[in-house]
């Protein structure tokens, strides 16, 4: 295992415009009652002890590789020696919206994906469970997630009791900003508000990815938020946009323009800052006085999937506090292991070791205390809040 700092694409996605396949999801996401999958018409006969091979989507570079061999992931490599499972590994997930376009006709028509496992974001994960579109899965075959899954993680609104669904990483949306360039500390939310930053600050323009830290500095409780909360931050946004307050809304560009100076405080997700704190020590992550959001991107088996036994003893594989510290070293995200720090720590490499360390990938009590898991926007929430945002992130 090392650390391996490098910039990433994140892979929280991007809300961008209310296109075919936002379209398509806002209509899904409305309950059409064709869309809706009975649990009796969710599996078919499990070719699993008979094929030992599984297909899995996931995003780019979410993976650990090999240093002198980028084709090589060891983490999955020692998978396929341990079980004789021959695993097609597929980096096809650049955007949430984009892949569900690309999934939900088979799966809103009975058929199936070609995929046995899938990594997509918890928000996205919704949608997925309430449509009935995945699979529950056999905890029986998974003793590794019952034991060692993260509680704060372990029941989220939409999938209580995480039945449907195993977080595969986690993260924390906060603020990023330069402090020899700011000149003093940022705590709060409304310190980005504060007059020298004027033109120098960027927020997220995923809806999704966007509301609950705003909702945070104003003291709400986001695991149960109301449309009176989403409407006064709106409104808070709206001005900032106006008095030309907000430089801009992005996706993951934040980083070049935090990094270049162009900006000096934004909203930022955990794992991109550890990876830019290597090459500029200034830069700081701050879960503001008022809370952070905590969310996930979890793994899911589609209707239909032919080898669900083999996907699910792949998914408690990586509950292996050995393995998802392997992982953790390579993505620096929270890892949703905690056994897994104890492992870190042992490790003989001093810079690997350190990263046992790092709150931003094990967070302590104390932080843990600030973090919450927003509930999601429902499908009845959604064409109503997302026009909204939209027009005034300019999407």
């Amino acid at each position: 295992m090392r650390a391996n700092p490098r910039s990433l694409p994140s892979r929280r996605s991007v809300l961008r415009t209310l296109g075919t396949g936002a379209a398509a999801v806002l209509a899904a996401g409305c309950g059409v009652p064709a869309a809706y999958v009975a649990p009796a018409d969710r599996s078919r006969s499990d070719l699993s002890a008979s094929e030992k091979r599984l297909t899995w989507s996931n995003w780019p570079l979410y993976i650990d590789t090999d240093d002198d061999d980028e084709s090589r992931r060891p983490t999955l490599d020692a998978f396929e020696e341990r079980t004789g499972i021959a695993v097609t590994y597929t980096e096809e997930i650049n955007d949430n919206d984009e892949f569900f376009g690309k999934i939900s006709p088979s799966l809103m028509n009975h058929q199936e994906t070609g995929r046995d496992l899938m990594v997509i974001s918890d928000w996205m994960c919704a949608r997925f469970v309430r449509l009935g579109w995945v699979q529950e899965m056999d905890r029986a075959r998974q003793p590794n997630v019952t034991r060692y899954l993260d509680p704060q993680l372990g029941s989220p609104a939409f999938d209580p009791g995480r039945r449907y669904t195993v977080p595969w990483q986690s993260g924390i949306t906060g603020i990023a900003y330069n402090r020899r360039r700011t000149g003093r500390e940022i705590r709060q939310v409304s310190d980005l508000w504060a007059d020298d930053l004027k033109g120098r600050v960027t927020l997220l323009s995923g809806l999704d990815e966007a509301f609950a830290l705003l909702m945070q500095g104003n003291g709400v409780d986001v695991t149960w938020w109301t449309a009176d909360d989403f409407h006064t931050v709106c409104d808070q946004v709206d001005e900032l946009v106006r008095t030309d307050h907000i430089r801009r809304f992005t996706g993951n560009d934040y980083i070049k323009d935090l990094s270049s100076g162009d900006v000096l405080a934004c909203q930022a997700y955990s794992g991109d800052v550890i990876q830019l704190q290597a090459d500029d020590p200034d830069i700081e992550f701050v879960v503001p006085e008022e809370g952070a959001e905590l969310w996930s991107e979890s793994l899911m088996i589609p209707n239909l999937a032919r080898h669900k036994a083999n996907a699910e003893e792949l998914v408690d594989h990586y509950y292996e506090p050995s393995v998802a510290a392997e992982l953790a070293a390579w993505v620096n995200y929270v890892c949703p292991v905690p056994a897994a720090q104890d492992v870190l720590a042992s490790a003989k490499d001093e810079e690997t070791a350190a990263l046992a360390e790092d709150p931003l990938i094990f967070p302590d009590g104390a932080l843990r205390a600030r973090l919450a898991v927003a509930r999601d926007i429902t499908a009845k929430e959604r064409t109503e809040y997302a026009k909204r945002w939209n027009a005034i992130a300019g999407l």
